[in-house]
Order: structure tokens, then C-alpha cells, then sequence
């Protein structure tokens, strides 16, 4: 015992030398010191919350991995005068983080829906798929009869707790639908989607009618509405339903006595004190770019909406909740408007951990898979993520006066694509493809419907198979560590919903 007593003692001292001998170092007084030194006192510092999580939040950017993430931080920085680089995004600040590696049974590039169905369920699926095994092809409806995976809302309503999903997209979208859908192909969002003779698996929009009915989901808010309606009614807005089996599920929902809500002023007239499911279904097809909202709600209020709903529940909830259109953003070579959609996600993250207690709260903040995307350099500091590389000035810390220009004597964006509609090769009268790239100045770059320049042409901008990022803050979130398989996120959330004090 005095050998250990006098073991620690002497640690203790050559821990207090090397404090000393850094306070004695020339760089010591850098306030880049001295946020390290904060940085590794809070690390020291920090303790594991083992208790049982009463409420659990997974949020999910579609398509904001570690690039488009880091693309959304310097936005939000520079939006606030800063130069970028220096600022942190409110899920930066979580105590706990991995890597996520995201690649699928059959996909070293995923799509949303496996990857949803991976987070929901703790297996790894097949491309375009949701929430079936992968012993069963893609688009094979009789197959799945057996096949169907029990999700986590599935679990923690049976055990009494209260679930809702939110989305900017569609409702019955890949990421939503891993919540409570069960599918052999992602695109079956109403039956008119079915195949012929498909009488194995309902339509994802009856799916969530019949997880409403049987108590699973307590609440649902994004869009989607077309879904829902027959093609021969309209909806508020005046756009025709696609159903082909008469099904007016809108209705239905109102006849178990749910409230729907479909602009903003039925929103904030919803009464999130009952007991009664809430649907919302905010556009025929996916909400609007938080650039061009109007009319309907943001995603953070979307998200304290349901967290004040489900909160009703003494015995917790699970809380999906999806900023859809980060992904879509992307795909459209579209930087500016991927931007505002990153920042309206990191702005419910806020109001969502402001509204829950990190004692009881797992929060989990993490992404489906990541973009194309690429960053140009030499970029000096503070050069808009949406505009133009400018050069490094060797005087200060903000970027010099003139942008960086190319060897074709133009200048080029931060952003960049490696495939996508900005492609600088187009399709010439014989079938072939060449061109250069056109010129561009800050002003036409930075306009929100400018579409970043790409090298491969494609309709449509492709995911990337790298791996993402998680988050994470609450009970457990300490299991976050590492480089991790995506379905482990559900073995976490599974693990802290049913252990601890």
C-alpha cells in the first residue's frame, strides 16, 4: 500500500511539472494554447452517463456527411461575421463522437433507404430497400413475407413509449419510412407504386396508417401529402392525390380521431396536449428549401412541436427527425440551398437539446451517407463557402482581395462537384461531349439558385460511399467511439433505452 500511496504521489508531481513546464513554454500565452489546454481539461473531465435514457433523438441530415458538414459550419460561422473555420455547430459541441461507416449489403455506396433501415433496425440492408432482411431481392414483394424486421419505434411502443418521425421530404421517404415501413423496393410510397399482384406488403403511406391505428406512431411531420389522397381528390393546395385504390388516408386518420395539419396556420393550431396522433402533411411532394419557405413550418419547429407532444408521455419517447433537403440540395449541384437546409438542421439540434435534459436525453446527431462534394484550396480564411476561393494573405488571417484563378485564368468556387447537372462537359449535336469551364464572379456564385460547377455529367448528382460522422450527447452516448458500423447506432439506442438506473 505505501508503494502505491508513494507511486501516486509522485505522479502527481510529475503531473504538476508538466503543467509547470508548459506554463513555461514561449507559446504558452496563445490563445491557441490556451483553448488546447481548455479543450483537454474538459476531456479529463468528462464522466459517463450510464443511466437508463428515458427519451431518445436520432437526427439525421440525408446527405450531410463530414464534407457537407464541415461546408454547413464555415456558412453558419461566416453568417455571424465570423471567418468560418472557428465556429461550432451545435452538435460539434457533443461530448461523444465516431465515424460511421455506411456502405450496405450490396452497396459500397448507399442509398437513404438501407441505410435508415440499418439505424432502425441494427442489421444491414440491401440498396433501395427498407426494413427486410437481406435474403430477399430487390423489388420482390412476395419474399418478404417473413423477411419483415421488427424496427426500434416497433420495440419501445410495445414497452410504452411514444414515437414520432419528422421530415422536410416526403413522409413516406426512405429515411422517414425506416421508422415504421417495411418494403421491397423504397419508391412503393402509395399503391399505385405496387407491382402487379403485390398483395405481400402494403404501400408505405398505408404502413404509416396502420402504425398510427396500431398506436406505434403518435406523431408524423413533413410532406408527402399526395400519397395519401386518391388521385381524383385534390388536395389543399390544389394538386391531385395518387392513389389508385380510393383511399382517402388523410380522412382515415382524422376518423381515429387524429388532427391533420397541412400549412402553417393549422400547425400552430394543432393541440399538442392531446392524446390523439397528429398527422402533417405540409406539400404534395417534399417541404420547401428553408431558402424559399413560406407558409409552412421550419424544421425546429417541426421538432419542438413533437418533442412537446411526445413529452405528454411519462414514459419517454423516440424521436426521428430528418432534414431531407440537405440531400436534395446536393444531387442538384445546388450549394447554396444545401447550406440553409445544413443550418435550419443544426438550428432544431439546438432547440432540441434546449428543450430536453441531458440526463434522461440520448441525442444523436448523425448523417445516411455523404455527397460528391469536393473543396477547392488554396482558399485564404474566410473565403464564403458559397462564393469564391480567394487567396491566402501572408500579412493577416483573412483571405487576400483577389481570388485564386486557375490555369485557364478563371477563378473558381470553394464548392466543387465531381459529377453532377454543373458539369463543365456538354453534349454536343454528334453525341460526344467537351466545353471549358464558363466564367464566374462572385456575384454569380453566390446567387442561391447558382449550381456549382462538376466534372462528370449526370442528371442528377450521386451519394458517396465514405463514411459519416456521429454525434452524440445523454445515457451512453460514451458507446459513440471509434469507427463503427452504421447499425450499431440501433445498438446504442437499444442498449440505452433498456439499461441503466
Amino acid at each position: 500500500m505505501k508503494l502505491f500511496i508513494a507511486a501516486l504521489v509522485a505522479g502527481a508531481s510529475v503531473a504538476s511539472s508538466g503543467a509547470l513546464a508548459q506554463d513555461a513554454l514561449p507559446q504558452a500565452g496563445s490563445p491557441w494554447f490556451k483553448v488546447g489546454q481548455d479543450t483537454l481539461a474538459a476531456n479529463l473531465a468528462k464522466q459517463p452517463n450510464t443511466r437508463r435514457a428515458k427519451n431518445i433523438i436520432l437526427f439525421t441530415a440525408d446527405g450531410q456527411g463530414v464534407g457537407t458538414n464541415y461546408a454547413v459550419r464555415l456558412f453558419s460561422g461566416q453568417q455571424k461575421g465570423l471567418l468560418g473555420s472557428e465556429y461550432v455547430q451545435p452538435q460539434e459541441a457533443f461530448p461523444h463522437l465516431a465515424l460511421v461507416k455506411t456502405y450496405t449489403t450490396n452497396g459500397q455506396t448507399p442509398d437513404s433507404a438501407p441505410t435508415a433501415g440499418a439505424m432502425n433496425t441494427g442489421v444491414k440492408q440491401k440498396n433501395g430497400m427498407i426494413n427486410i432482411d437481406p435474403s430477399v431481392a430487390h423489388g420482390d414483394c412476395a419474399g418478404v413475407t417473413g423477411h419483415e424486421l421488427k424496427t426500434f419505434a416497433e420495440i419501445v411502443a410495445g414497452e410504452g413509449k411514444s414515437v414520432g418521425v419528422v421530415s422536410t421530404a416526403r413522409i413516406t421517404h426512405a429515411t422517414p419510412a425506416g421508422v415504421y415501413a417495411k418494403t421491397a423496393n423504397r419508391d412503393w410510397e402509395d399503391d399505385s407504386k405496387l407491382p402487379e399482384g403485390c398483395t405481400a406488403q402494403k404501400d408505405i403511406a398505408a404502413q404509416l396508417f396502420d402504425q398510427i391505428k396500431a398506436g406505434v406512431v403518435d406523431i408524423a411531420l413533413g410532406g408527402g401529402r399526395r400519397h395519401f389522397l386518391p388521385k381524383d381528390v385534390k388536395g389543399e393546395e390544389g394538386k391531385s392525390g395518387k392513389r389508385t385504390d380510393g383511399r382517402n388516408i388523410i380522412k382515415e386518420i382524422q376518423d381515429l380521431g387524429g388532427q391533420y395539419a397541412w400549412n402553417e396556420d393549422t400547425f400552430k393550431a394543432l393541440d399538442l396536449d392531446s392524446d390523439k396522433p397528429v398527422i402533417g402533411l405540409f406539400e404534395a411532394s417534399h417541404m420547401k428549401y428553408e431558402a424559399d419557405r413560406t407558409g409552412e413550418p421550419s424544421l425546429a419547429e417541426m421538432t419542438a412541436a413533437a418533442i412537446k407532444k411526445l413529452s405528454k408521455n411519462g414514459n419517454g419517447f423516440y424521436l426521428d427527425i430528418e432534414a431531407g433537403r440537405v440531400d436534395h440540395a446536393n444531387h442538384d449541384g445546388n450549394g447554396a440551398r444545401m447550406l440553409t437546409d445544413g443550418k435550419a438542421f443544426a438550428d432544431a439540434i439546438a432547440l432540441a437539446d434546449e428543450m430536453t435534459d441531458d440526463a434522461d436525453t440520448l441525442i444523436i446527431v448523425t448523417a445516411d451517407h455523404e455527397h460528391a462534394i469536393a473543396f477547392n484550396g488554396y482558399c485564404g480564411r474566410g473565403s464564403p463557402i458559397n462564393g469564391l476561393c480567394y487567396d491566402v494573405d501572408g500579412k493577416g488571417e483573412k483571405h487576400a482581395a483577389a481570388p485564386l484563378l486557375a490555369d485557364d485564368g478563371k477563378p473558381y468556387t470553394v464548392i466543387g462537384y465531381l459529377n453532377g447537372v454543373g458539369s463543365v462537359l456538354k453534349k454536343q449535336d454528334d453525341g460526344t461531349y467537351s466545353g471549358s469551364r464558363p466564367a464566374i464572379d462572385e456575384e454569380i456564385v453566390e446567387d442561391k439558385d447558382y449550381v456549382q460547377q462538376a466534372l462528370i455529367p449526370l442528371s442528377s448528382e450521386t451519394h458517396s460511399g465514405e463514411d459519416v460522422a456521429v454525434y452524440a450527447k445523454g445515457p451512453w452516448s460514451h458507446l459513440f467511439d471509434g469507427t463503427v458500423e452504421q447499425n450499431y447506432i440501433f445498438h446504442v439506442m437499444n442498449h440505452a433505452a433498456h439499461n441503466g438506473e
